[in-house]
């Protein structure tokens, strides 16, 4: 298996002094991310769909290797496609894509939204009502936080720090095996979720 592991977002100026240099320059905050840990989820993408050179402008600044796995809002389907091209802008340092799906259960929409992406894309569907519990999908779309799913990969958000060090061994032990693995700590104002995030990767 493969284990990416990372937080969600990076430009966090009160991480500075704990994970960032006390000196570092904002503009500096994304490359020093990127040489201690290999992926990183946009969340900025779903308030605002940033132009095609903002999306260049952070593949420049990642080394290869690296993954960006942005957040799309499934408001409208119409919508999911100039989305993806312009996130088709990171080139290989695309990553999965969250899409969050706050919509009561909707067979057809979601038969139009796997049809309006590509196969090779990688698509975590993050459900918010419970009416689409069971439902069902094909192996290549990951749910999000459901380890347990036969599926290609898999999307695990964690959301509730603190972690204790078994909490972390824990999810250690069942991230060990299985398919390839992309793994977000929550942002908070003191950087705990990049050092969750090292000793996670400790572990493993």
């Amino acid at each position: 298996m493969t284990l990416h592991v990372g937080t969600s977002g990076w430009s966090y100026p009160t991480w500075r002094g704990g994970f960032y240099p006390a000196d570092a320059r904002p503009d500096e905050f994304l490359s020093y991310y990127a040489a201690r840990f290999d992926t990183v989820e946009l969340n900025t993408t779903g308030y605002r769909l940033p132009a095609e050179e903002q999306f260049r402008t952070w593949a420049e600044l990642t080394p290869g290797g690296f993954t960006f796995a942005p957040k799309l809002p499934l408001r409208r389907i119409d919508r999911v496609s100039t989305f993806l091209e312009r996130a088709s802008v990171l080139g290989e340092r695309l990553g999965p894509v969250r899409v969050v799906i706050e919509q009561p259960r909707d067979e057809g929409m979601l038969e139009l939204l796997l049809g309006s992406v590509a196969p090779e894309q990688r698509l975590a569907l993050d459900f918010r009502d419970p009416s689409w519990d069971g439902v069902t999908l094909p192996p290549a779309v990951a749910v999000v936080n459901e380890l347990d799913r036969d599926a290609a990969f898999r999307y695990v958000r964690l959301r509730e720090p603190p972690y204790s060090t078994a909490d972390l061994d824990e999810l250690a032990r069942r991230l060990r095996d299985g398919p390839e693995t992309w793994v977000y700590f929550r942002h908070e104002d003191e950087p705990t979720a990049p050092a969750y995030a090292a000793q996670l990767l400790e572990m493993l």
